[in-house]
């Protein structure tokens, strides 16, 4: 099965109608992606999201029925988070508290075991790079509810199903010699930070091929330049006659998987205008190639996009 990451600049899938016609509901698979009611592992409520509100309450649930994530967005899609987000076992218990500013995680964080044992406490922080947060650690206790970092200062080493993670904290940052291992693209790594600022990096594949990186993650971009690709996109959209007949305008919301290799693939449409304006949209930005791939510690990885194509009389 094809593995898909997903970035904070993306927007949500498509929406089901719930049976509360107040409320909408969404159904996902054990990645994150839509399906069938018969065939989700979990769902997303949204509260009275045929009202026009400042904040919009979202709540996710497990398959069995147990709360895992209730938070607000500031747009009735979910996808502009503002304010505390708490995240829950299927036991119950908490998983983890974080808090977000404008989509941006900012704020207090803690985590805890399925156990109820503290696992961590921190605060993410303002990135000097200015489009992410960095978080900075003030305590970590590991599995064995052994506390290794106390007030930003001492070792941190996690091991989970998918990645295990070990380096030394000063000061709350990460610092010197920091090693990991990611089950998703079965890559080991060794990254160098420098009192929290990333310094280089070095990825061994299962494969063992090495690749050698000075950021650890990139998004995807056109070869020519984001603005060649919205040039690209005005100038090859056309209108429909019926969409000019019937006088149409307003955003046609396309969501798309940028591969490995660049190419643009599974192209989806997430808000629709008719018309035959859907099917142009997915025309026009399915036939602009040349893109240069995400990467993750120097290797390539699938990302979905979204972009939003504004129709006008």
């Amino acid at each position: 099965m094809k593995k898909t990451l997903h970035l904070l600049f993306l927007i949500f899938p498509i929406w089901i109608f719930s049976q509360n016609t107040s409320d909408k509901i969404i159904y996902y698979d054990s990645i994150g992606k839509d399906v069938s009611k018969e065939n989700h592992s979990s769902y997303r409520i949204i509260k009275d999201y045929h009202t026009e509100k400042d904040l919009y309450q979202i709540k996710d649930y497990y398959k069995s029925g147990v709360l895992k994530m209730e938070g607000n967005s500031k747009t009735k899609e979910g996808n502009s988070r503002e304010g505390e987000f708490v995240y829950y076992y299927e036991s119950g218990k908490k998983k983890r508290i974080e808090n977000y500013i404008k989509s941006r995680l900012n704020g207090n964080f803690s985590e805890w075991y399925e156990n109820g044992n503290p696992k961590l406490k921190g605060e993410y922080i303002e990135s000097e790079r200015g489009f992410n947060s960095d978080l900075k650690i003030h305590d970590f206790w590991n599995s064995n509810n052994e506390q290794t970092v106390k007030t930003g200062n001492g070792f941190y080493e996690e091991n989970g199903e998918k990645f295990s993670l070990r380096g030394n904290v000063k000061n709350g940052l990460r610092d010197g010699e920091w090693q990991g291992y990611n089950e998703i693209t079965k890559y080991r790594y060794t990254d160098i930070y420098n009192n929290g600022n990333f310094v280089s990096g070095k990825s061994i594949s299962s494969d063992g091929l090495e690749r050698q990186y000075n950021t650890l993650e990139s998004r995807p971009l056109p070869q020519k330049g984001i603005n060649d690709f919205y040039k690209f996109i005005g100038s090859n959209f056309v209108k429909t006659k019926d969409a000019v007949i019937n006088k149409v305008s307003g955003k046609v919301i396309v969501q798309f998987v940028i591969e490995k290799d660049g190419k643009i693939v599974e192209p989806k449409i997430l808000k629709s205008l008719g018309y035959g304006l859907d099917e142009e949209a997915i025309r026009v930005i399915t036939s602009y190639e040349n893109w240069l791939p995400a990467k993750q510690r120097g290797i390539p990885v699938r990302v979905l996009y979204t972009i939003p194509i504004t129709v006008s009389n």
